[in-house]
């Protein structure tokens, strides 16, 4: 049975946010404190990731224990109230997340659920995966760029004139 009146749960329901979270705005915070530039909340990919790094293309979701199943089985044996309701809620987000982390990895995006207490307990682990991730992309891109000949003109032409009249030399 429910502690609390009808009334009072509406309340505490309401009050739940989808967005802008504090786990999100935590997230986001030590992103853009390390450099990395991101979109949040980017509606233009499948479930709307809490943060979208598109120059990597990296999908970021910050989940809630709760709402996304964290240890689900052993979870949802505790449930007393309302069981068929919240079970069913959970597992259909569950396997939606799971929807949607397939049509991202279709589209050729890297995704990253991270667990809320996951994020405030060690943020800095979280950070240094994504980082990490982001590195990995961007060493493929230049070796690819590189053995295709797309890499900058600029990088090109630099490199012949060395090759052809040795290291600039400062006129004085």
């Amino acid at each position: 049975m429910d502690p609390l009146t009808p009334e009072q749960r509406h309340k505490c329901m309401s009050r739940i946010k989808s967005k802008d979270t504090s786990i999100e705005n935590l997230f986001r915070r030590a992103l853009w404190r390390e450099g990395i530039r991101y979109r949040k909340n980017y509606n233009k990919l499948p479930g709307k990731p809490d943060i979208a790094i598109t120059k990597s293309k990296i999908a970021i979701f910050c989940d809630g224990e709760f709402w996304h199943g964290k240890d689900w089985n052993s979870r949802k044996d505790r449930l007393r109230t309302n069981r068929d309701y919240w079970i069913r809620k959970i597992e259909r987000n569950i396997d939606r997340d799971n929807e949607i982390d397939l049509k991202l990895d279709r589209m050729g995006w890297t995704v990253f659920h991270f667990w809320g207490r996951d994020i405030t307990k060690d943020l800095e682990a979280c950070i240094r995966e994504v980082k990490e991730k982001i590195f990995e992309i961007g060493n493929k891109s230049d070796e690819y760029n590189y053995y295709c000949g797309e890499a900058e003109p600029d990088t090109l032409a630099a490199a012949d004139n060395a090759a052809k009249y040795g290291p600039d030399k400062k006129e004085g």
